[in-house]
């Protein structure tokens, strides 16, 4: 036996496997790492969600006291105009409280608050609670928060004067779907493929690509899958997961 031979050999192979073993180990640091980054966001809208929910009980009383106040004084017409303020505003949260998942809750009214500070109609349709997708929180979270961002991007970045953003959540009995579109430019069709590469950008459709490599990322290691519809009416991106066992 030339152990001449040998000890570089073993030597060797130790270190690839040192290096495999670090490799991994960074990996899983990373994933960590973004998982506490999205927790942390979540336990943040949750808090901001919360804190509107009191704000909205708290107004309640107001609320019916000065509704209470016009009908006695037969003003049928204020009372009508302050009643759809009230509801529009309640209808806010309403709707995006709506599934099991409350970090999907809280991000959707954290959200919808964002984007009417920035003068963006938030729409949010919500057909499914969720109940059987499988998928980590956390990581439905920054798959949505990905793509509500690049859409908020994309209609700030649009000549449009009324933006509009429009989340739907729903359910087939094959499949979740998560679908979000924005009313801002369309995506040339040359860049439709190259967008979803990790560390593509340009200038004009720098909005829409940033994150979009994350989130099929994410969607890999979920079986979910993405697909991209955009026209000179709308840019849509749908995610889907499929139910197991179906």
């Amino acid at each position: 036996m030339d152990y001449k031979i040998i000890v570089p050999v073993l030597g060797a192979v130790l270190i690839v496997i040192l290096l495999i073993s670090l490799l991994l180990l960074i990996r899983s640091c990373r994933k960590l790492a973004d998982r506490n980054d999205a927790l942390r966001e979540s336990i943040d809208n949750l808090g901001r969600l919360n804190d509107k929910l009191r704000m909205d009980r708290h107004d309640y009383l107001n609320h019916l006291q000065i509704v209470y106040g016009l009908m006695e004084l037969k003003e049928y017409d204020e009372m009508s105009a302050y009643m759809k303020e009230v509801y529009r505003e309640l209808m806010k949260t309403g709707k995006a409280i709506k599934t099991s998942k409350p970090a999907v809750n809280a991000l959707l009214a954290a959200k919808s608050a964002e984007a009417e500070s920035k003068g963006i109609d938030f729409v949010i349709e919500v057909k499914s609670d969720l109940k059987g997708l499988k998928i980590e929180d956390w990581e439905l979270c920054k798959v949505l928060s990905n793509l509500i961002d690049n859409g908020m991007r994309a209609v700030e970045e649009s000549a449009r004067t009324e933006k509009r953003i429009a989340v739907d959540i729903g359910e087939t009995p094959a499949e979740y779907t998560f679908e979000v579109a924005n009313n801002g430019d369309m995506i040339p069709e040359k860049l439709r493929e190259s967008i979803f590469r990790k560390g593509f950008s340009t200038k004009k459709e720098e909005g829409h690509g940033m994150g979009l490599s994350i989130v099929c990322g994410i969607l890999e290691a979920n079986n979910g899958s993405i697909g991209l519809r955009s026209n000179e009416e709308e840019t849509a991106f749908t995610v889907t997961f499929e139910k197991k066992g179906v």
